[in-house]
């Protein structure tokens, strides 16, 4: 649920950058960590035809497809998300699942959006400069962006280099343009720090960065998602008034058109025209679809009964800053073993020394990569592709379970557990029907090397008994019985433990109706929330031993004669959650 912000990514950045300047280190410790942090599995790796076998090649064929970088990080509210969830839609008409969505359809929208328009046209000089050609604006949290029409247009300087940039005592009222130096190599670069540069100027009417011309087309795509919020309000937050300045990324020929001159011309704090015209919002649909199946039960007297199996199918998108991937990972080895669970602080003179030690060793297994997509392959991409070879084995199996089984893909859990809280309160079976709920999040890691306690059985369980004792009882019976031999980890399932994981993911939204429910997952690792979640680094087998555990509690659940008992106190649907 941790968002990692584009200040924390850029300090990262600079962290390892620091550690490569390190004087060259000898042997030691960070070696074997870099060993560590190499892997035998692929950077790409082509998809095979599926089995009924829940199978490692199996799920290496659908997770690089589903976390590849054309995904774009799935985000909810991002043409990455729809691109995602289309996927899983031609998976389970392949298996012929039925469609279980509204209208006939596999997908449930859950998300709207706050797109920004042009309500004045914006022009300078008699010019138009026009959205997404001219001009890319970006939205300033949930507020409005500062009017600025007639504001005077005047020259900052050069974002990064301090000493060519204007006091920020010079823009108040003024819209001021940014130009980016070049990169080392002498390529044009894009990137600047919007965040940062509209707290700065935060009394401008307007920050532009002049390097459009430079940026990709999919950032460009990705840049131009709107805010989201849950469909029909939801937990939407209340819209501010003008809380920044307005932000916009500017081709050089519209920025040299504000300026009125060439930009190799001017000087830092050089005036140049009026920019008039003025953005506003509009409310319409967002990326971001619960993607939703039945496999239908055999037993006519209980086929209209339901397990829910659920994962989330989004992640975090596309970063505004590339950071150096083997720089990142060898970072957070030694600086946030646990992500985005791990503090973000400057590391140490000797963490710089290991760092660098880590990074010589990752050098000389991989060439230098800049990254910028949030793949999600373990979070939840494990999830997600784990559901599509349990309803594959299902499907083609020789005898169907009792009961049907409910495939949930949810949207925006990111956000906020969107997803699961709109099928929750709007779901298109009745609520009453669903028996159990399983959720997955995260199966595809859990090693030593991930996490103290970790190895190739590594599982941990929350919320399995605090509705039904039955159904924990269930889930240790299934453990046994079929030989799976997993070593259960119930300690994050402690009430008031710190981390709240039994608030923080998909199943709290079914327990909070007192639907009985169990979350799997192998835990968190230096890649959770970071731009290094990527399909290479997924432990397969693992991945599948998981898997095949989760098809038989499953399988259990949906053969049983009667419903599990559930025993303990239901919560308050609409209360808050407390672990």
């Amino acid at each position: 649920m941790r968002h990692v912000t584009l200040l924390a990514t850029l300090a990262v950045l600079l962290a390892a950058g620091c550690a490569r300047s390190m004087h060259e280190s000898g042997p030691s410790a960070g070696a074997a960590t870099g060993a560590v942090l190499s892997t035998t599995n692929p950077l790409k790796f082509a998809a095979r035809p599926t089995s009924a076998a829940i199978d490692p090649t199996d799920l290496m064929s659908r997770l690089y497809v589903f976390a590849d970088d054309s995904m774009m990080g799935r985000a909810s509210g991002h043409p990455g998300n729809d691109k995602g969830t289309a996927y899983l839609e031609r998976e389970l008409r392949a298996l012929g699942l039925e469609p279980a969505g509204e209208n006939g359809t596999y997908f449930q929208q859950v998300l709207e959006g706050r797109f920004l328009t042009v309500t004045t046209p914006i022009t300078v000089d008699g010019r138009t400069l026009a959205l997404g050609t001219d001009l890319l604006a970006r939205q300033s949290g949930t507020g409005r962006p500062r009017p600025f029409d007639g504001a005077r247009v005047i020259y900052g300087g050069v974002f990064g280099d301090p000493v060519r940039m204007i006091p920020p005592t010079l823009v108040s009222g003024k819209v001021v343009v940014f130009t980016v130096a070049p990169n080392a190599d002498g390529t044009p670069a894009w990137q600047a720090n919007r965040q940062g540069l509209t707290v700065q100027y935060t009394t401008a009417a307007a920050v532009v960065v002049a390097t459009l011309d430079a940026m990709p087309a999919a950032v460009r795509t990705e840049l131009a998602a709107p805010a989201i919020a849950l469909r029909g309000g939801g937990q939407q937050q209340p819209t501010r008034t003008h809380d920044a300045p307005a932000f916009f990324y500017a081709t050089r020929s519209a920025a040299e058109a504000m300026l009125g001159a060439p930009l190799a011309s001017v000087q830092v704090g050089t005036e140049g025209r009026v920019l008039r015209g003025a953005l506003g919002f509009r409310t319409d649909v967002a990326p971001g679809r619960n993607v939703i199946a039945v496999l239908r039960g055999s037993d006519p007297a209980l086929r209209n009964q339901y397990v829910l199996v659920g994962s989330h199918n989004d992640h975090e998108g596309v970063a505004e800053y590339a950071v150096d991937h083997d720089s990142l990972r060898a970072y957070n080895a030694v600086v946030r073993p646990g992500g985005a669970d791990s503090p973000m602080r400057p590391a140490t003179s000797a963490e710089q020394a290991r760092i660098r030690s880590i990074l010589d060793s990752l050098r000389r297994l991989n060439p230098r990569r800049a990254d910028n997509v949030y793949n999600g392959a373990d979070d939840d991409g494990s999830g997600s592709v784990a559901m599509l070879e349990i309803a594959e084995a299902m499907a083609k199996a020789a005898t169907r379970p009792r009961r049907s089984v409910l495939f949930i893909w949810h949207a925006a859990e990111e956000q906020g557990l969107f997803g699961s809280q709109y099928f929750s309160e709007h779901p298109t079976v009745p609520r009453d029907s669903i028996v159990a709920g399983i959720n997955i999040d995260m199966i595809g890691r859990g090693n030593a090397s991930d996490l103290r306690g970790g190895g190739p059985g590594y599982l941990q369980l929350i919320g399995s008994r605090r509705l039904s004792s039955e159904l924990g009882d269930l889930v240790e019976a299934v453990n046994r019985d079929r030989g799976h031999a997993l070593a259960f980890d119930y300690q994050y399932d402690a009430s008031n433990h710190p981390e709240q994981y039994y608030c923080r993911s998909d199943h709290y939204n079914y327990a909070r109706w007192g639907i009985p429910v169990v979350f799997f997952s192998t835990g968190g690792h230096r890649d959770y929330h970071q731009l290094t979640d990527e399909p290479q680094y997924i432990d397969y087998d693992k991945l599948a031993r998981v898997s095949r555990f989760i098809h038989d509690v499953t399988l259990r659940l949906a053969t049983l004669d009667r419903r599990p008992t559930v025993d303990k106190p239901k919560p308050d649907p609409y209360g808050d959650c407390r672990q």
